[in-house]
């Protein structure tokens, strides 16, 4: 197991403001080092058709469907007797990120389910009364209950950010649930104890954010600015990712959730201590706060140009007990992997899922 002061550095958002160096280093320190496989620039899969960034700009039409504590909203496509795979997004971003990934999976014969997250797009509490919790635990737990509602015992699960987080809580706790996984920047499972150990100055500044959210002016300015505020995280964390305005629109529109707001605060001012959970999740949380080993067959994905500082793969190789590869992806691509570079998104998922 290793220590709360290691497992701080696996955390997703220090990930996004830490340097790769500077992650080694600690890696190196709290001995977190172990042997990942090579990285590498092409796919084994050769049934998926080719699919270009931006080749589509829509979904089917959406549903909802009642599950725990939301009524969900989600894209579906694909045959409904394939094999499923469940597309999780992260923040500042919506289901789009897998606007090209769907219909490539769908293609190749699996059935594709994109939700929206809580606090996101068409997805809505069904009780007035439900805390606008962000806990990770929370996202997870949502994540099962789809899968409950749908009647999908097991699925391919993949994610990026906070979807990344939340797709490797259910491999790590639900193994029996998760078939396989892909996971953009590895592992991101962390602890409300690890977020509250300081920096040094120069990664505390860069977390500028969460310290705006930790405050009442930060909540009413994410909340006036919301859009201007993604459009510069997508630039930060991505680059050389030119997406046009169009784009950006169709992602933006799912911030006008009316429990966005309130879920992204939360969830912020959560890691450092300053918000409570629930105490059904309690459990859950002491459980991830030991840094669970994952046992599915995984691959982790990293761009080549993202912007969001992130570990180098071996710094959390050792983290995955099953079969396991990581991949570099290049071509200058950033943090949102899935809608930058979709066909190698897609070709994760196809041969972790065949494997």
């Amino acid at each position: 197991m290793i220590t709360t002061e290691a497992f701080e550095w696996i955390n997703d958002d220090r990930r996004r403001f830490f340097g790769a160096a500077a992650f080694a280093i600690a890696a190196v320190e709290f001995g977190m080092i172990g042997s990942a496989d090579a990285e590498v620039g092409t796919a084994k899969s050769t049934e998926l058709p080719t699919t270009k960034p931006g080749t589509h700009t829509s979904f089917a039409p959406l549903k909802q469907v009642d599950a725990g504590l939301l009524n969900v909203g989600y894209a579906e496509a694909g045959p409904a007797d394939g094999p499923p795979v469940v597309l999780l997004h992260g923040w500042p971003y919506d289901i789009y990120s897998y606007v090209d990934v769907a219909p490539a999976l769908a293609a190749a014969g699996y059935h594709v389910i994109v939700p929206y997250a809580r606090g996101y797009g068409t997805t809505r509490f069904l009780s007035n009364e439900t805390l606008r919790n962000g806990q990770p635990s929370a996202l997870a737990v949502d994540t099962v209950a789809l899968m409950d509602a749908l009647k999908i015992e097991k699925a391919t699960i993949a994610g990026y950010d906070w979807g990344g987080r939340s797709a490797d809580i259910v491999a790590a706790l639900w193994p029996e649930r998760c078939k396989a996984l892909v996971s953009v920047s590895g592992y991101l499972i962390s602890s409300q104890e690890a977020g509250k150990a300081p920096l040094p100055p120069k990664a505390e500044l860069q977390w500028w954010y969460q310290y705006y959210f930790a405050t009442e002016r930060g909540r009413a300015g994410y909340d006036k600015y919301r859009r201007d505020f993604a459009k510069l995280i997508w630039r930060l964390a991505s680059p050389k990712w030119d997406f046009d305005d169009a784009t950006f629109d169709r992602s933006a529109a799912a911030f006008d959730n009316p429990d966005h707001v309130a879920i992204v605060i939360h969830n912020y001012r959560w890691r450092l201590g300053l918000a409570e959970g629930e105490p059904q999740y309690d459990e859950l949380e002491k459980r991830l706060a030991a840094a669970p080993a994952i046992s599915v067959p995984t691959i982790t994905l990293e761009g080549d140009n993202n912007g969001a500082p992130h570990p180098e793969a071996s710094a959390y190789a050792s983290k995955f007990r099953g079969s396991y590869e990581h991949r570099l992806v290049k071509g200058g691509v950033g943090h949102n992997l899935p809608q930058e570079a979709p066909q190698a998104f897609a070709e994760a998922i196809v041969d972790i899922a065949q494997s």
